[in-house]
């Protein structure tokens, strides 16, 4: 296979037993046996297809911010977007985003359009195409609010585009399938001030700052919101702060966030979701749900 795709893409960039650790904010994760990285859209197409063509069908990553790699790693061959990182204006008030673009290299791309609207984003971690998968949100904003069109391979590598309400859009959700690759979005803006626009931005940095346990490693928010609560209110109440597994805690700063205190493997961080989901029912009968993205 290896022989194969590098006869038909002689410029990519291949890595085999690559360490998903080293690809994922939480630092965890056994290795890919094959990583592959296109640098464009066209070149990600390309390979998708020939992929499938030899019945392979990888697993798809951007950056990485949500996803909990197994210990013993992946199988077969996982494709990285983050080459395919281009931003640019699609028209008066639209920004066209690669999906292996950082939400904040969009947001500041805006801004220095002056164009408002993705102020919320500039703080996640995340790329552009898990954005729009898991439709991200932050402080009252998210992505459903700007998505306008987003352009796709269908898991028979056809190219595909939907619109709008197309996206089927709710919370922590869109209409897009495993095996289904974003390749770029564009996001609807208004007219606004860049100095106001920066403003914004800084007081939502710092709100992630005085809130946020952004010095260890972590997967971001640990639990989706349940209906009639907030996943880091009940596991505070529950008197879970500081629960640890191995190398796996609870934040102390922030009862939402599962952090990586050093040498945390996956075992550990599902062993921890399993504790919190139980005591968290015991305390208020409401069953939490993994945000976390586990791949095993």
């Amino acid at each position: 296979m290896l022989n194969k795709i590098r006869a038909l893409f002689p410029g990519l960039e291949i890595r085999e037993n690559e360490p998903l650790k080293n690809h994922t904010s939480f630092r965890i994760g056994g290795p890919a046996d094959v990583m592959l990285l296109p640098k464009s859209a066209e070149e990600l197409t390309a390979l998708y297809r020939a992929l499938l063509e030899m019945d392979i069908h990888p697993f798809v990553m951007g950056n990485g911010s949500n996803l909990l790699f197994a210990d013993e790693g992946c199988r077969g061959v996982v494709i990285k977007t983050t080459g395919l990182n281009g931003v640019s204006l699609a028209g008066d008030g639209i920004v066209r985003a690669e999906s292996g673009a950082l939400l904040s290299q969009a947001a500041v791309f805006a801004r220095k359009n002056a164009l408002t609207g993705m102020e919320f984003a500039h703080g996640i971690p995340g790329s552009v195409g898990g954005a729009i998968i898991m439709n991200a949100g932050a402080y009252g904003g998210e992505m459903k609010d700007i998505t306008r069109r987003t352009v796709y391979l269908d898991t028979a590598g056809e190219l595909r585009e939907v619109s709008g309400g197309e996206h089927e859009f709710s919370y922590r959700h869109s209409r897009f399938q495993p095996g289904e690759i974003v390749l770029y979005s564009e996001f609807s803006l208004q007219p606004g001030v860049e100095a106001e626009i920066q403003e914004k931005m800084n007081q939502l940095a710092a709100k992630r700052k005085a809130s946020q346990p952004l010095n260890l490693p972590s997967a971001g928010s640990a639990f989706k919101r349940p209906v009639g609560g907030y996943a880091a209110a009940l596991i505070d109440q529950a008197g879970l702060k500081g629960l640890t597994v191995g190398g796996a805690q609870v934040s102390v700063k922030h009862a939402g966030f599962l952090v990586n205190v050093g040498g945390a493997t996956c075992s550990d961080v599902l062993a921890l979701i399993d504790k919190v989901k139980e005591a968290v029912f015991a305390a208020s009968g409401i069953e939490l749900e993994p945000e976390i993205r586990i791949v095993r």
